[in-house]
């Protein structure tokens, strides 16, 4: 288990938004199709790129710039878009790290308030999701525990290409598509937490 200062109970809860907030700053995303794509090594070689250029740009700001979901674990087949974890001392200071995103082509496009301070800013070439989140995030630490369990557990690897390639069928959001894939999310998450000997 990494080392963690946060009650294990905190990572064990989904927290879930506000159904009242609206996180979508300048509304939702155009509506695309869901592709997946066999790993490429190519992957975290744009991840390193980025997070050199990241690191740069917040240079006493960055407190820890992480490769995670689908893209950062070998041989999973995923959507060709890199999903990176910035983690700052208060995602609530926007103005410490948005504008120098913003020179970098990052568009600030979700605050979930209610979801552990959450931002996300996008960027389409080459894709990227930098989620932004505070220290000792449950969230956040939960993505890390995902993509270190899914490198180290093929038969659930294969468990989640499977319910991608269902969960992309018939729809042309991310939300519905996410959705689609909860109920295996969730079982795997229960596997780390009894591997983990944690309770709730």
């Amino acid at each position: 288990m990494r080392q963690m200062n946060i009650n294990p109970k905190d990572i064990m809860t989904f927290l879930k938004c506000d159904p009242a907030e609206n996180p979508w700053i300048a509304g939702k995303p155009r509506t695309e199709d869901i592709k997946i794509e066999a790993y490429s090594p190519e992957w975290p070689k744009l991840f390193e790129t980025r997070k050199c250029q990241i690191a740069e740009a917040l240079l006493g700001i960055a407190l820890n710039i992480e490769h995670v979901g689908s893209t950062a674990v070998p041989g999973l087949s995923a959507k060709p878009v890199i999903d990176i974890d910035l983690i700052v001392g208060n995602p609530d200071r926007e103005e410490d790290y948005v504008p120098a995103l913003s020179a970098l082509g990052y568009v600030l496009t979700i605050r979930e308030l209610t979801w552990y301070r959450h931002r996300m800013l996008r960027h389409d070439a080459p894709r990227v999701n930098l989620h932004v989140w505070g220290p000792n995030c449950p969230g956040q630490i939960r993505q890390v525990l995902f993509r270190d369990w899914l490198r180290g557990h093929p038969e659930d690897r294969e468990r989640y290409v499977d319910i991608k390639l269902k969960a992309r069928v018939g729809v042309d959001n991310e939300e519905d598509y996410n959705r689609n894939k909860e109920a295996v999310i969730r079982a795997i998450y229960q596997r780390i937490f009894e591997y983990n000997q944690w309770t709730a």
